[in-house]
């Protein structure tokens, strides 16, 4: 009989621990109760001290338990700009996409367009590299760009859409300067073509237009390649390749008439 009762009491004592310990794990942090504009201030503060992984904690728990908020929308924004920093770009372009489409109307979404942007952007290394990151970068700053013109994020995403195209026209430089070499001109001619038609705001396009112009002269089809001179000297005066083929155009002239003369005097 008093084995039964000790028996029970220890019983008793472990079920009252047992769910002492259950109902401490279940409950909340003190924080938790606090409004979401003191959370967010608290997750900001840690992650002014680059405890990335703490405040994206945070940041998460603002969004569980104030779905609501402007807290939680901005608390999105921050888990993918942590994302940004940590160098992870898929979750942080999955976490700013999702915000697009969720928050269509949101007040500081030109950020977001343009952080997304930015994630591509920051993934361009080299221009002999896959181009799928040009591509991309591209698109997205020209969201930036047209969707909010007037945005402080428009003109930063305009000077970055130029670094882009000019690493764009670079690779097409690049595998026309290889066909020009091997003697295939169309090829060549046609990857010239591309940078001037669609990259003439590059550093690329002057040479572009030299490189036309002298295929044109090497062919003998001198009327083209005098109108791609006159193309380049009216757009680009100063460039250096202006100077180049005028000087080739002068030199075959002065040879034409050199041997014209020489005709004359042996007919």
């Amino acid at each position: 009989m008093i084995l039964k009762y000790v028996f029970s009491i220890i019983a008793l004592t472990y079920i009252i621990n047992c769910s002492g310990d259950s109902t401490k794990d279940k409950l909340p942090a003190q924080d938790d109760f606090s409004p979401p504009e003191i959370q967010f201030t608290q997750a900001m503060v840690i992650f002014d001290n680059q405890q990335y992984e703490l405040a994206s904690v945070k940041f998460k728990n603002i969004e569980r338990l104030y779905p609501l908020s402007n807290e939680a929308i901005q608390s999105q924004i921050m888990q993918g700009f942590i994302n940004y920093i940590l160098l992870d770009y898929d979750t942080a372009i999955f976490q700013f996409s999702r915000i697009i489409n969720k928050y269509p109307s949101l007040k500081n979404i030109d950020y977001v367009y343009y952080m997304k942007a930015l994630c591509y952007y920051e993934q361009i290394s080299h221009e002999g590299l896959d181009g799928k990151f040009n591509d991309l970068a591209l698109e997205n700053l020209d969201q930036v760009i047209q969707r909010f013109p007037d945005s402080k994020y428009a003109k930063d995403s305009f000077q970055k859409k130029i670094l882009v195209k000019s690493n764009i026209a670079a690779k097409h430089m690049s595998i026309a300067r290889f066909y020009h070499k091997e003697k295939k001109y169309t090829a060549a001619l046609n990857r010239y073509k591309v940078v001037i038609n669609s990259f003439q705001e590059t550093k690329f396009a002057p040479e572009a237009l030299y490189r036309v112009s002298e295929i044109y002269l090497s062919l003998g089809m001198k009327e083209e390649s005098e109108k791609n001179a006159a193309i380049l000297g009216y757009n680009y005066p100063e460039s250096s390749w202006y100077k180049f083929i005028y000087d080739d155009l002068t030199n075959q002239n002065n040879e034409s008439i050199f041997n014209k003369s020489i005709g004359k005097i042996f007919n």
